[in-house]
């Protein structure tokens, strides 16, 4: 019994002698390898983006849109990334889009002919290309929506939803091109 007594204190007293290179070998470790890390869980790789700005290819068209949901992924990129945006065509990674869907339709009724919830869906098609890894390349469509109450108009709830929505999307978009998610 003395024995365990001795041996659990010798261990304690080695890992107390040697915590500051314990620690300083743990965080090598985790930092070490290819690429910058962010807080967001992100690997980049490359210094610079090319964000072009996303075309509106919706059947129903709202003027600001593309300018606002391009404007929403650029900021959650650079903001996450450290990238530096560049307009030239040979940039570590390149985001073209277009607004593919803007639909207003109704998802709650209260009886047979009154509704009492509306959908506002917005969908997005997003070509990423990453030149330092082109298996990484990917377009895919990203679709989110937002409910609003029936009774109220469109035009007065229409930019807190594009609000929502278009940081929902540039969330996912981030995270399918820097993520890996």
């Amino acid at each position: 019994m003395a024995g365990n007594a001795t041996e659990e204190i010798s261990i304690f007293a080695f890992f107390m002698k040697h915590l500051p290179i314990l620690l300083a070998l743990g965080i090598l470790l985790a930092f070490s390898g290819c690429g910058i890390y962010s807080l967001s869980g992100a690997t980049i790789d490359g210094k610079n983006i090319n964000i072009h700005q996303l075309e509106n290819k919706a059947q129903n068209v709202v003027p600001s849109l593309a300018s606002t949901m391009t404007d929403k992924l650029r900021s959650r990129i650079l903001s996450q990334t450290g990238l530096a945006p560049v307009n030239k065509d040979d940039a570590d990674y390149d985001i073209t889009g277009a607004i593919t869907a803007y639909n207003v339709t109704v998802t709650g009724a209260q009886s047979v002919q009154v509704a009492s919830k509306n959908r506002l869906t917005i969908s997005v098609q997003i070509t990423f290309k990453n030149r330092l890894n082109e298996k990484a390349n990917f377009t895919q469509t990203f679709t989110r929506f937002s409910d609003f109450d029936a009774s109220q108009v469109l035009q007065n709830v229409e930019s807190s939803l594009i609000e929502d929505i278009g940081n929902q999307l540039a969330d996912d978009i981030f995270n399918k091109a820097f993520v890996n998610w």
